[in-house]
């Protein structure tokens, strides 16, 4: 049986390892060009078919992933004049991998049903490194039959893939994960802030924490970034882990919970952003976190 053809839009630090797997594993692929050429000229050379719209995607595909930064984005690359819906027919599935307002996925999906598209969401777990190596993780919200679709798709970038339920519901998932994950990143540089300043370094935390029940995936490329200075330990931008905590406070609001850690774990990154750092990775959050308290974290 031929396999689906597949389009891309959003070929960045999570996206090329995504559709360089999809590519590998023998689907025919569609990739929009962006002004980073890198990702884009591999891809190209791997096979992949480089368009100048959406539109074409569309009109290329049979089913579509988007990987871009917010909901905004995702709106336009739809809703624009040369967009998705201008180039779907009949049957296209298009599959939302960005953290985004479940709010705004939900609209889409019903706009797009109208002309027989459907829209669902399927964010992500994990990092680029992840994504390269095909061992990321998805949560889908869409109906049963698209989940047949899509899980072998998926597959060939993820380790894991879960059906969370209706559309809505994978971004719904992912914004709560991220609010435990982000909310881990602000009491990480907290913790240290305040280690520093009573006598406890980065090693003797990290003598502590490693191995025990509080070691996870997360710490530890975070403390690549504390122990080992490696910049790219863990490349998730201080502005998108603001703009998803944003997120989870408006989901909040409408499900009527009262959220004062969210509130918290929000403010904490978009003080950094604020204070223009918005482009330095999460674990960076430690070197702002600790220059507000006068103090940097050093090994002495």
């Amino acid at each position: 049986m031929t396999k689906p053809r597949i389009g891309f839009i959003g070929v960045g630090l999570m996206g090329h390892g995504m559709a360089k797997n999809i590519v590998e594993k023998g689907h025919a692929l569609t990739i929009l060009g962006n002004r980073n050429r890198v990702p884009v000229d591999d891809l190209v050379a791997r096979g992949a078919i480089e368009v100048k719209t959406a539109r074409e995607v569309a009109l290329a595909s049979d089913v579509v992933f988007l990987c871009v930064t917010d909901s905004t984005v995702v709106e336009k690359l739809v809703r624009g004049p040369d967009g998705l819906k201008a180039g779907g027919t009949s049957g296209l599935i298009i599959a939302d991998c960005s953290t985004a307002n479940p709010v705004s996925t939900i609209a889409l999906a019903a706009e797009l049903a109208e002309v027989g598209v459907r829209f669902c969401d399927a964010p992500l777990g994990g990092t680029p490194e992840g994504a390269q190596a095909g061992q990321l993780s998805a949560m889908i919200g869409c109906d049963a039959a698209t989940f047949a679709t899509l899980e072998p798709i998926c597959l060939t970038w993820a380790k894991t893939v879960r059906h969370i339920g209706e559309v809505g519901m994978g971004h719904k998932m992912k914004l709560i994960n991220n609010f435990i994950a982000m909310g881990y990143g602000a009491i990480y540089a907290e913790a240290l802030a305040l280690g520093q300043k009573v006598g406890i370094t980065p090693q003797i935390f990290d003598s502590v924490l490693r191995g025990s029940r509080m070691d996870c995936g997360f710490y530890q490329t975070f403390f690549r970034y504390v122990l080992e200075g490696d910049r790219n330990a863990h490349q998730f931008t201080l502005s998108n882990a603001a703009k998803d905590m944003r997120y989870l406070a408006a989901l909040a609001d409408d499900g009527r919970v009262v959220n004062p850690l969210g509130s918290a774990v929000k403010n904490s990154f978009a003080a950094a952003v604020a204070a223009g750092k918005g482009e330095d990775y999460v674990p960076m959050l430690t070197d702002f976190v600790a220059a507000a308290n006068g103090t940097r974290i050093t090994d002495t």
